[in-house]
């Protein structure tokens, strides 16, 4: 023993003489300590109901009740608190995601009935709602996750420039579960994604290391995770709760890190898909895009023999032609369908529905067709000059990239708008100039100013990295054309895009001008469908929007029961909605296979 150790006990004596603090009467001559934990409150608008403080309460004195006036990106509930099992730790408040949750400094509630001690902070009215004192986290003092996302490694634009390598290296193992670390399991992030994927689970999965079930967890609702976990439009990570403090989680890495880890051989294994029960009924699907793979994966689960129509070489749509390799690597497209096709899936390479085979004869030879051909075909400016030889379609372009056909790529080129696919062609044509120019000399204009721009921040950045010139916020007028060969676009400045009302209305100023010098101009304004498979005959049969899309029902059925059709010709366009249309839709044509009648296309 020390000699502190036996000082210690005798340094009480100091206080001996000293009179104590005693409160007589603490109900109305208390000293109204600032930082009393006393009884919630909460800013019911700032509270996303994400459930953290009912997870963390060990009490259980916390329950997550509805609540009426609940946005998007908001659980719909709030924190319900029962005082006869809080004991004020304010670990509650501590864990907040984002900051609503608070205590008061009022301790005093007298009622004779015990049902007035349960109540939700913020709807049910008290009298301590705008109480200024009480418990509230210090700011910066500490937190129960790291606010600040695990960065993804990338190539140096120098290093990509000239490339179309993959240029998002992915996590390790190391990375991955230290981001998987930072999820609270909300769920938000699951009611926000289309396929409304088990995202809190599959994440579990990540921190447990258990990366078997972590695909299983992902087959549950996206066949196709190695696309999706690069290219996944990640909606779910705007309304991640992490999010309003801190760097939202990188669901979408994540994702890409489990599918990673399991070679291909091995799913049929992990995912218990060996055998499969036949029904003797075939399935005919048009188009090998998101939402056709979709289809295919989940009916040949339920024992269906599905065959694939495809008008291309290789299957994908959209997502082969349509995005380049640096972001999607073809070997990764080629292995999330090649399971599909290990299912028993058979795909018809090169044939066109119209043109091989007419939609009618599919619908005698088949029990049920499937539609999914998606957004293939460019849209015009319509300005003069846009008719010329040398103002081209970004989807053309792409499309002959992928098809490894020979581009005559301009010295100085021009692109024609401002969302992924303007930024995708930008970006590609840029490399093939550095290629075979040894500099870039490429500028992408859109209508839009930089913060509405459609196209990811992330994509805009790239772009200026890799050395495009992007111009937000000028409106195309006419594209000089001399000798046959454009020589630029004339542009004036747009002010606003929509007017009082919000419908779309650009406002120009128009003695505010530019020139933007290109012999080589590419349009990238939107996509549109192409429907000639559907002949005048059969389309009197379906009903189509006023803005000329097909009407289908919730299981995307259309006005031909044996007739449905999903992906970017009926929502989207993106990614993610295609697989959850498929999906879907596969369930819809189970029902309408076993008899199951359906609500009218709407």
């Amino acid at each position: 023993m020390s000699l502190k150790d036996l000082i210690i006990p005798f340094t009480a004596w100091k206080r001996i003489a000293k009179e104590p603090v005693t409160v007589r009467d603490p109900f109305n001559d208390r000293p109204g300590a600032d930082r009393y934990r006393g009884f919630h409150k909460n800013d019911v608008n700032l509270c996303i109901g994400c459930g953290t403080c009912e997870d963390i309460c060990e009490n259980e004195a916390i329950d997550m009740v509805p609540f009426k006036d609940s946005v998007s990106g908001d659980s719909g509930l709030r924190p319900r608190v029962d005082y006869g099992r809080c004991c004020w730790c304010a670990l509650c408040v501590d864990v907040c995601t984002t900051n609503s949750l608070s205590l008061s400094n009022e301790y005093t509630w007298v009622s004779v009935d015990p049902e007035d001690f349960i109540y939700t902070p913020g709807v049910d009215k008290k009298d301590w709602d705008n109480n200024e004192k009480g418990w509230k986290k210090p700011e910066g003092s500490y937190e129960f996750y790291n606010l600040n996302r695990v960065s993804m490694e990338h190539l140096h634009p120098h290093e990509r420039d000239k490339s179309f390598v993959e240029m998002v290296k992915g996590y390790s193992k190391e990375q991955a579960m230290a981001e998987a670390d930072r999820c609270v399991e909300c769920g938000i992030c699951t009611a926000t994604c289309p396929a409304h994927m088990g995202i809190p689970e599959y994440i579990k999965a990540v921190r447990n290391d258990d990366i078997e079930e972590g695909l299983r967890i992902l087959y549950e609702t996206n066949p196709l995770p190695e696309i999706c976990g690069r290219i996944c439009t990640h909606k779910c990570e705007t309304v991640c709760s992490i999010g309003h403090k801190g760097e939202p989680l990188s669901i979408r890495w994540l994702k890409r890190y489990i599918a990673d880890q399991v070679p291909s051989e091995k799913y049929k294994e992990i995912l218990n898909t060996t055998e499969i029960e036949n029904k003797n009924k075939k399935i005919a699907i048009i188009g090998s895009g998101p939402s056709g793979l979709s289809a295919a994966h989940y009916l040949a689960l339920m024992g269906y023999a599905v065959t694939i129509f495809e008008q291309y070489e290789h299957a994908g749509g959209m997502m082969r032609y349509g995005i380049p390799e640096y972001r999607l690597p073809y070997d990764q497209i080629d292995k999330d369908i090649d399971y599909i096709l290990s299912l028993g899936v058979d795909i018809k390479y090169n044939t066109r529905v119209g043109e091989d085979i007419t939609l009618d004869q599919l619908g005698k030879d088949f029990d049920a067709v499937f539609s999914g051909t998606g957004l293939h075909l460019g849209r015009s400016t319509g300005i003069p000059g846009s008719d010329n030889a040398h103002v081209y379609y970004s989807t053309d372009l792409l499309r002959e990239i992928t098809a490894g056909t020979p581009i005559e790529v301009a010295p100085k080129i021009v692109v024609i708008g401002g969302g992924n696919v303007a930024m995708d062609i930008t970006r590609s044509l840029a490399r093939m100039q550095n290629e075979k120019y040894g500099k870039v000399d490429i500028l992408a204009t859109a209508l839009e100013r930089e913060h509405n721009m459609p196209a990811d921040r992330e994509e805009i950045v790239e772009a200026r990295e890799e050395g495009a010139l992007v111009m937000p916020g000028w409106a195309p007028q006419s594209i000089e054309i001399k000798d046959g060969v454009p020589t630029g676009l004339n542009v004036v400045k747009c002010n606003s895009l929509f007017d009082d009302t919000g419908r779309f209305n650009p406002q120009c100023d128009m003695n505010n001008k530019n020139f933007f010098e290109g012999s080589m101009v590419v349009q990238s304004i939107g996509q549109g469908m192409d429907l000639t498979y559907v002949s005048d005959e059969f389309k009197k049969n379906i009903e189509f929007s006023p803005r000329g899309r097909v009407m289908t029902n919730s299981y995307f059925q259309t006005g031909v029961k044996w007739f449905f059709m999903g992906g970017d010709i009926i929502e989207g366009p993106d990614v993610i909605h295609g697989i959850a249309n498929g999906h879907k839709a596969a369930i819809g044509i189970d029902n309408y296979l076993q008899g199951i009648d359906f609500s009218p296309a709407k």
